[in-house]
């Protein structure tokens, strides 16, 4: 079987009365990540880019840093965290798992 290609997925769904709904998938090692300071209007920003779609992550209606900021941030952090852990465990298990299939 192949190897998955590197993708990235973006939807955008309209419905009469609803607010439009973005969603973006990244699947693809070409992710950048990186975290600032824009200093023309001191704010945090998160920024998650590959060639196909773009997502800015900043404080409440782009202004000061509020307690929701604060708490979204932690949630950010923490997601990223269980992320990494589930990322080391998985990529830990499969090399093992390569390791023996070499071995026999």
């Amino acid at each position: 079987m192949s190897e998955p290609r590197p993708y990235t997925y973006v939807t955008l769904s309209m419905q009469p009365d609803c607010a439009p709904h973005v969603g973006v998938s990244f699947h693809t090692p070409r992710l950048k990540v990186r975290a600032g300071l824009l200093l023309s209007n001191p704010r945090p920003y998160l920024d998650f880019a590959s060639h196909e779609a773009n997502v800015h992550i900043s404080t409440t209606g782009a202004g000061p840093v509020t307690e929701d900021d604060l708490t979204r941030a932690r949630d950010i952090f923490n997601a990223a965290a269980r992320y990494l852990a589930d990322c080391e465990q998985l990529h830990a298990e499969q090399s093992a798992k390569d390791a023996t299939d070499t071995a026999a």
